[in-house]
């Protein structure tokens, strides 16, 4: 499962939930994009997740 290698934001869990109350297992995958990115003058992919891409962590290759 892809995880934000900057913030660890991962998969959330919850239900379904129906207009009759009925619940069943569901989830929410996170927006994690496989990017190139500089690290100590080297370029490397990385998962990193799209708010920290806008938010500007990362400096893209």
């Amino acid at each position: 499962m892809a995880k934000c290698a900057i913030c660890s934001k991962a998969a959330h869990f919850g239900n379904n939930v129906s207009h009759s109350n009925r619940k069943s297992n569901r989830i929410w995958k996170s927006n994690v994009k496989s990017v190139k990115v500089n690290v100590n003058g080297n370029s490397r992919k990385m998962n990193v997740c799209t708010r920290c891409l806008r938010a500007g962590f990362v400096e893209r290759a």
